[in-house]
């Protein structure tokens, strides 16, 4: 088993990690620098292309670190992988609360024709922030799924 899961898991979970990880170094920048139609033309680009991907490899990693926190032979590394798995599930809670609404909110828009009200209703800042802490937690997943990893070598 521990074969077979523990390299899904750094799989799953180094690919979150390494989208979100992108998205702070220049998805997001490039996003916020942009005028309002480019904006939503961007962002939705950029969400019909994540939004199938990252649900898999976030549901990967929790489902991944329980078999592993319950499996694993060694009591700390068995704490890490719960660790991690909670981490892993406040990301997804965070995306299926915070960011997904926009998401789909952003791809109902039509770049040439944008409510009156939009500059009020920006979501930059806000989904900004939510992802840079989605980014974090993600990071410290793989960071402490290493770390247990590490015990079982």
């Amino acid at each position: 088993m521990l074969t077979f899961i523990a390299p899904l898991l750094l799989l799953v979970n180094g690919l979150a990690a390494g989208v979100l990880f992108g998205t702070q170094l220049g998805g997001f920048p490039y996003l916020a620098s942009l005028p309002a139609d480019r904006y939503v033309n961007a962002h939705a680009f950029f969400g019909t292309r994540y939004d199938p991907a990252m649900p898999i490899c976030l549901l990967g990693t929790i489902a991944c670190d329980v078999v592993l926190a319950v499996g694993a032979p060694v009591a700390g590394a068995q704490t890490l992988f719960a660790v991690a798995a909670l981490l892993a599930a406040v990301t997804a809670g965070i995306s299926v609360t915070k960011n997904v609404p926009v998401n789909r909110w952003m791809r109902t828009l039509d770049p040439d024709n944008l409510p009156s009200d939009f500059a009020e209703r920006d979501p930059r800042q806000a989904w900004g922030a939510w992802n840079r802490l989605r980014s974090w937690l993600t990071i410290a997943a793989l960071v402490v799924n290493c770390t247990a990893l590490g015990f079982l070598l």
